[in-house]
């Protein structure tokens, strides 16, 4: 009984091994091979276009390769079934049209303005192909692939389709569904494998799980706040696009019935009404983002992250303007319909310009952060007085063209006055802060006198900014903090370079007596090296060492001058004492008429 059996299991065994040696299993690292070519072309920056643009180009070579194409005249379709798979490529080739028609509606999803409803129905049919596409990889390679590959398969396809249902805002526990059992794939996945592999399957189960969250917010499993999904979609990913695209358009349906009860827009006194549905989404928006710039979080926030803000700001009043601008100039010959937009025009335009201070400081910010460290943790260029100079430029520039932008107008109110007051104030300090720097910058290139002069004036500047800021009932408290340093760093700094101006220059003798009894004429204190053509006799290198940055000694160039006989003068002294005789007599005669006689 028991030979039997052995016999029964050895059979078995070898019909497997057969069975494989027959049709080989294939094997596909699908998560590896997708974020490296994601990477690589276009994703890493969201371009999904040269993504697409890479797949269609990848599919091309595939096809020709495996001598697989649809006929050269009239398209002929041939079909991918698991007979036709007999080499690894043929997975690449459905995968890859996987990806093309998932790229397609991505791009599609990214269009400035959104896709409209036509534009949608175009998005789906894509997904919807790639979920065809996915679905029939899946099965490829439960068949011709092994366990890994086909576990990995269907995981994928998992995700194409929560993707699909996730766009079509339906059948939330489907997609939920899927969402996870692709989660539990990877997280299975991740722990084994080299260290690469176990990352990468990190990084898609982070990546899956806002979804998943969404997923159950959507059903109502969940307690998810807008601020929470807000914090989940700043994550990112290319599994995340979707999920940030979805987010925003939550977001903009929810400012766009919000927005309806911003009639008003404030500013320095004025009151403006808001009539276009578009300026008042962009004026909200950029309002919600400067509540996250002043929140009880603002301090905790990374700097990166705060200029990043700074654009998403600067792009909500740019819409707003452009808005009002339209409806400036389709506002025909109605003067208080004009004059109230012209007003909002300014107030947004003041606004702005506020925020690029606001930016243009914390730039400034970062600038002496690097300068009083040395070197900060990423290891990158140190900044230089010149770029503190050319940043404090800037902030003189943008102050001016606030102050003039609100005093532009013919009444102005206290408010206004007041505020030019300040920005006039902020003007002088940001003269002083440049003026420092710019000392610093003289400094750092040894020229004591100069540097000397401008700490000085910086310190009177500064002074005069610290007495104005005083008398100025809104004084901000920071800036007169920022002022009273500058004070005493400029004083500081003015006496530590009076007494190195005055150290060198009573080391000036000391050094130049040192520097002329080191002189030498004949250069024997100093180890002369031999060229090449000096020292044939001796075996040694005349390039030197692999490691070493110095000159080949082979010969001198460019060659010293040598001395070379010239050729002998030759003066001719014969010359004045030979008397020629005369030519007179060969010497052509002009003939004369017969006038030419009478007058002759």
């Amino acid at each position: 009984m028991g030979k039997g059996s052995e016999t029964t299991a050895m059979e078995i065994d070898a019909s497997k091994s057969t069975s494989d040696q027959i049709n080989p299993r294939f094997s596909i690292n699908v998560l590896q091979l997708l974020k490296s070519a994601q990477m690589q072309h276009g994703l890493r920056h969201g371009d999904y276009a040269r993504y697409r643009r890479y797949c269609t180009a990848r599919l091309r070579r595939l096809y020709k390769s495996l001598k697989f194409t649809h006929g050269r005249g009239k398209y002929t379709r041939r079909a991918i079934t698991e007979s036709t798979v007999t080499e690894v490529r043929f997975l690449h080739l459905v995968l890859y049209l996987a990806e093309r028609a998932w790229s397609h509606a991505m791009e599609k999803r990214q269009l400035p303005d959104g896709p409209n409803a036509r534009q949608r129905i175009y998005l789906i049919g894509k997904l919807r192909k790639a979920v065809k596409w996915a679905d029939l990889f899946a099965r490829l390679c439960a068949t011709k692939g092994d366990s890994r590959t086909s576990l990995e398969a269907e995981a994928y396809a998992a995700y194409m389709n929560g993707n699909l249902l996730f766009e079509q805002d339906r059948n939330w526990d489907t997609a939920l569904k899927n969402f996870i059992s692709a989660r539990a794939v990877y997280e299975e996945l991740g722990k084994y494998g080299d260290l690469e592999n176990q990352l990468l399957c990190r990084e898609r189960v982070e990546e899956l799980e806002p979804s998943i969250r969404y997923c159950r917010h959507k059903i109502g499993e969940s307690n998810l706040q807008t601020s929470d999904l807000l914090q989940i979609g700043e994550m990112e990913g290319p599994a995340l696009d979707l999920f940030r695209a979805k987010l925003e358009a939550v977001m903009a349906e929810a400012r766009s019935q919000q927005a309806a009860s911003l009639t008003e827009f404030h500013w320095l006194g004025h009151k403006f009404p808001i009539s276009n549905a578009k300026t008042r989404v962009a004026i909200l928006k950029a309002q919600e983002l400067e509540k996250d710039l002043r929140g009880p979080t603002a301090d905790s926030l990374p700097a990166e992250k705060k200029l990043a803000i700074f654009d998403k700001i600067f792009t909500a009043y740019h819409d707003a303007r452009s808005s009002i601008r339209s409806d400036l100039v389709s506002a025909g010959n109605a003067d208080s319909v004009k004059d109230d937009l012209s007003g909002l025009d300014k107030a947004v335009s003041a606004v702005l310009g506020q925020r690029t201070i606001e930016r243009n400081q914390l730039l400034v910010t970062i600038a002496k952060s690097k300068l009083t460290r040395g070197r900060d943790d990423k290891n990158e260029k140190v900044t230089r007085p010149e770029e503190l100079v050319r940043l404090y430029d800037l902030l003189l520039q943008n102050t001016s063209d606030l102050s003039d932008l609100v005093s532009s107008g013919r009444d102005t109110k206290h408010e206004e006055v007041a505020f030019s007051e300040e920005c006039a104030v902020r003007n002088l300090a940001f003269r002083a802060q440049r003026c420092f720097y710019v000392a610093k910058s003289y400094s750092l290139a040894g020229k004591r006198t100069e540097a000397y002069a401008l700490y000085c004036r910086a310190r009177s500047l500064a002074e005069n900014a610290l007495q104005k800021f005083q008398s100025l009932n809104n004084s901000d408290e920071m800036m007169m903090k920022e002022l009273k340093t500058l004070y005493n760093d400029c004083r500081s700094n003015s006496c530590i370079e009076h007494a190195s101006g005055i150290l060198e220059e009573e080391k000036a003798p000391e050094k130049l007596s040192e520097k002329v009894s080191a002189i030498s004429l004949s250069g024997g204190d100093k180890k002369v090296e031999k060229f090449l053509l000096e020292k044939l006799d001796a075996y040694e290198s005349a390039v030197g060492n692999a490691n070493v940055k110095a000159p080949p000694r082979i010969e001198v160039f460019p060659p010293a001058f040598q001395s070379i006989s010239r050729n002998p003068i030759i003066l001719d002294l014969a010359y004045n004492y030979i008397d020629f005789p005369s030519l007179e007599n060969r010497m052509k005669k002009d003939k004369k008429g017969f006038i030419s006689r009478l007058w002759g």
